[in-house]
């Protein structure tokens, strides 16, 4: 049997006690499931940290059930969208600091994700590349960028 992606979800978030409408969107990589709730800071997180969890354990209870199922990325109220068009203004003005004096920049330490949103922002820029490296201490990682020779 198929993979339900919106009916896990939903199951997760009821057996969590909370009220949520969920959409289901089809997207190029997968699936975006959008929740709808009253109770939004709690299920977003500091720094969106529980939102990250609620999606990483989604992700695992649909592999489990189905290894072909695509990756289901999980947003509450567009927190995502708008972390994503935050980010991607950082690295284009990161960028922009390394165009106009030549010196590398350091972004903070970021999750996979995250570093993924800038490396993809950044990706096409003739004038700077992007490399990820270990922050001393954590397990995360930060986003040097540097004039491209």
């Amino acid at each position: 049997m198929p993979a339900q992606p919106k009916e896990t979800l939903e199951k997760i978030l009821a057996s969590l006690g909370f009220q949520t409408t969920v959409e289901e969107h089809k997207l190029e990589e997968g699936v975006l499931l959008d929740v709808k709730t009253d109770d939004a800071g709690r299920l977003i997180g500091r720094q969106g940290q529980t939102l990250s969890d609620l999606q990483y354990i989604t992700n695992r209870l649909l592999f489990q059930q189905d290894a072909s199922t695509p990756k289901v990325m999980v947003d509450v109220g567009g927190y995502r969208a708008q972390a994503r068009e935050a980010l991607v203004k950082k690295a284009k003005d990161a960028a922009e600091k390394v165009r106009r004096w030549g010196d590398t920049v350091e972004l903070e330490p970021m999750t996979a994700f995250d570093r993924r949103v800038v490396h993809q922002a950044l990706k096409d820029d003739p004038d700077v590349e992007t490399h990820s490296v270990e922050v001393d201490g954590t397990d995360k990682k930060a986003i040097l960028l540097r004039p491209r020779h």
